[in-house]
C-alpha cells in the first residue's frame, strides 16, 4: 500500500490528473462555443444549421450521411476555434517572452588600449598596435 501511495503522490501523476480535468473542462467550453455561437452563425449565413435529417435509403438500409456532415462540420469548427483562440495567442505570448539569442559580435577589444575595433582589424585605429587576427 505504501508503494501505491508513493505512486499516486508523485508529481507527474497529479499533474496528469489536473491536465486531464482541465482538458475536459476546456473541451466543454469549446464544444459549447461551437454549438451555441458558431453553428447559429453558419445557419444565419447558409440557412441550414442541422443536417441530421439528410438520409439515403438503399435496399431498406438507412444511411445517415447528414449526421456525419454535422460531426465533420463540428470537428472543423472546433479545430478552427482552438487554432485561432488558443494556438495563435499562446504562440504569440511565448514569442513575446522568449529571449532572443545575442547577435554575433562585430567588434573586439584592442589588446593594448582596450578600445573597440572591428573583429578582422590587423591594427588598432586608435593606438596603431598590431592585433592578432581572430
Amino acid at each position: 500500500m505504501k508503494g501505491f501511495k508513493t505512486f499516486l503522490l508523485r508529481g507527474n501523476v497529479v499533474d496528469l490528473a489536473v491536465g486531464v480535468v482541465i482538458g475536459v473542462a476546456f473541451g466543454s467550453v469549446v464544444t459549447a462555443f461551437v454549438k451555441d455561437l458558431m453553428t447559429p452563425l453558419i445557419a444565419a449565413l447558409f440557412g441550414k444549421p442541422d443536417f441530421a435529417s439528410l438520409t439515403l435509403i438503399i435496399n431498406n438500409s438507412k444511411f445517415l450521411y447528414g449526421d456525419f456532415i454535422n460531426v465533420v462540420i463540428a470537428f472543423v469548427l472546433v479545430a478552427i476555434v482552438i487554432y485561432f483562440f488558443v494556438v495563435l495567442p499562446f504562440t504569440a505570448l511565448i514569442a513575446r517572452f522568449q529571449k532572443e539569442p545575442p547577435a554575433d559580435p562585430t567588434t573586439r577589444k584592442c589588446t593594448e588600449c582596450l578600445s573597440e575595433i572591428p573583429i578582422g582589424a590587423k591594427r588598432c585605429a586608435f593606438c596603431t598596435s598590431p592585433q592578432p587576427v581572430a
